[in-house]
């Protein structure tokens, strides 16, 4: 068995590969204290993943537990989540809550809390210590580093012949929230001198931070010492164990200033930073809670940077950016958070209070969870039984996938080899999806579509004074990968091609007249 690795494909698109094999993580995180205790894992997590097509879990690990005692590493808790994902048949990417998680160090050792003259904290301008250990203490990053370099080689040692673990995140949300650079002494001798070859190279810039960089400096700063230490650690952990590292971003969004989110995370705006420095990243991943998802797919999937959702909405939305992430940005990853709530009545879900998804710019609904589990299951099994076909046609022009991009975006308009597609999204509704289709070239006559709240309709290529219509339309279902075809539609059924509020598939071939 070889290890995991994020490399290209023969068709140039970064692939996760598991044993050799593409491997795309139809996955789900759990909540941040779910694995924290093995009986709460077994009675409240492990049974409620079951029946949603799964095949990999984001799962926490904590330093507090792992470190309890200064140099003395307990993997107990690590062990036991890796023998039960084993029998769970189910992969698992954990989540490092090391020196920074949602920018706060709450997840160090007690003993580095308590120590707080050898592990500095970032002060805001008015000398104030926020409660977040200072990416520039090099005493922080060097025990972070040791910690994750231990664990890595633990998993080795203990998994590598069966590659439960399959991709490791470093930190979480990192970046300084609460102010909009570190003002401590160390931090401020730095961010008055001439700024690191490696950025003065990217930007082409010389000078202090603020010489170079005006208003921005603050945020180049962080983002340079942020990207520093994960590089750091990451890079350590590696050579125990080279399994594929990324950092997820707690978004820039409204009110926008620096500190209303993680200055120096790796937030789009920096990525040239973290992309040059943290070079042991494979990606820079979004967690996307905001109403406009796609358009931050959008914006986190470019040339080295393939797309990585760690976190994401677990309301009904979730299924259609699931189906328009793999099949249209070639994701690695999928992952909708609190995954565990899905199987819980919806009233029954563990919400933010109001004030705290307004203070942190949440969008209420994305914790709704009606009819999420049914239709999430029902994409990832989409997923999984096109996967042989979508391996063929992604990353060629056979393959188009769109989705419903807000509120002003009532539908789209594609062509295929002898077919033109029109394709109208269904208004939003509540606890349903958004309307997004998938659409395969079989044949320059023949279809697999796939979707949800839209309905399409196909043309003849103009000028050729001929009308499109179907030889057969099949609904059906994908099982074992295989299709088993339902009805054929024709007479009224046929007149509109719909798709509603569950992920379906059609066959549609069709002639012209």
């Amino acid at each position: 068995m070889s290890t995991p690795i994020v490399k290209k494909d023969e068709k140039g698109i970064y692939t996760l590969f598991v044993n050799d094999k593409p491997f795309f993580c139809r996955s789900g995180e759990i909540h941040n204290s779910s694995a924290s205790n093995l009986d709460f894992m077994e009675k409240e997590v492990w049974e409620k993943l079951r029946g949603l097509n799964m095949n990999s879990v984001i799962v926490p690990i904590y330093w507090e537990q792992i470190e309890e005692e200064e140099d003395k590493y307990d993997f107990t808790l690590i062990d036991s989540i890796i023998d039960k994902a084993r029998k769970e048949d189910m992969k698992l990417i954990f989540l490092w809550f090391g020196l920074w998680k949602n920018s706060e160090s709450m997840y160090v050792p007690g003993w580095m809390k308590q120590d707080q003259e050898t592990y500095f904290h970032v002060e805001k301008v008015n000398g104030e210590k926020l409660n977040i250990i200072s990416p520039l203490c090099r005493e922080a990053v060097e025990k972070d580093k040791s910690a994750f370099s231990n664990i890595m080689k633990h998993i080795k040692e203990y998994d590598e012949k069966e590659s439960t673990v399959i991709v490791m995140q470093v930190e979480n949300e990192i970046g300084v929230l609460g102010s909009e650079r570190d003002y401590c002494k160390i931090a401020g001798e730095a961010f008055d001198s001439e700024i690191p070859k490696v950025v003065g190279n990217i930007y082409d810039a010389k000078g202090s931070w603020k010489e170079a960089f005006g208003d921005d400096a603050e945020e180049y700063f962080m983002a340079y010492y942020y990207a520093k230490a994960v590089e750091e650690i990451a890079s350590a952990g590696k050579k125990e164990y080279d399994l594929p590292c990324y950092v997820n971003a707690w978004l820039k969004q409204y009110p926008w200033y620096r500190g209303s989110y993680p200055t120096g995370g790796p937030v789009r705006e920096v990525h040239k930073i973290w992309k040059e420095v943290a070079k042991s990243l494979f990606a820079l991943a979004p967690d996307i809670y905001v109403p406009y998802c796609a358009d931050v797919i959008d914006e986190y999937t470019y040339d080295e940077n393939p797309l990585f959702i760690p976190e994401i909405r677990k309301d009904a939305v979730a299924s259609s950016y699931c189906l328009y992430s793999f099949f249209g940005k070639n994701a690695i990853c999928f992952s909708p958070f609190g995954i565990e709530e899905l199987s819980l009545d919806p009233s029954a879900v563990d919400k933010p209070p109001m004030e705290v998804m307004i203070a942190l710019n949440i969008d209420p609904s994305a914790f709704d969870i009606t009819g999420s589990k049914d239709k999430l299951s029902a994409a990832y099994g989409l997923i999984k039984n096109l996967e042989p076909i979508y391996l063929k046609y992604r990353g060629t022009e056979h393959l188009k996938s769109f989705v419903r991009h807000g509120e002003n975006d009532f539908g789209a308009f594609t062509g295929f080899e002898s077919y033109d597609v029109e394709i109208a999204y269904s208004p939003r509704m509540a606890a349903h999806p958004l309307g997004n289709v998938s659409i395969f070239e079989l044949s320059p006559n023949k279809f697999i579509l796939v979707g949800t709240e839209c309905s399409l309709k196909f043309r003849a290529k103009p000028g050729e004074n001929k009308k499109a219509d179907y030889i057969k339309l099949e609904e059906g279902e994908f099982i074992n990968r295989k299709w088993k075809p339902g009805r054929i539609l024709n007479g009224d059924e046929k007149m509109t091609l719909k798709f509603g509020d569950m992920p379906k598939a059609y066959v549609a071939e069709l002639y012209k007249y």
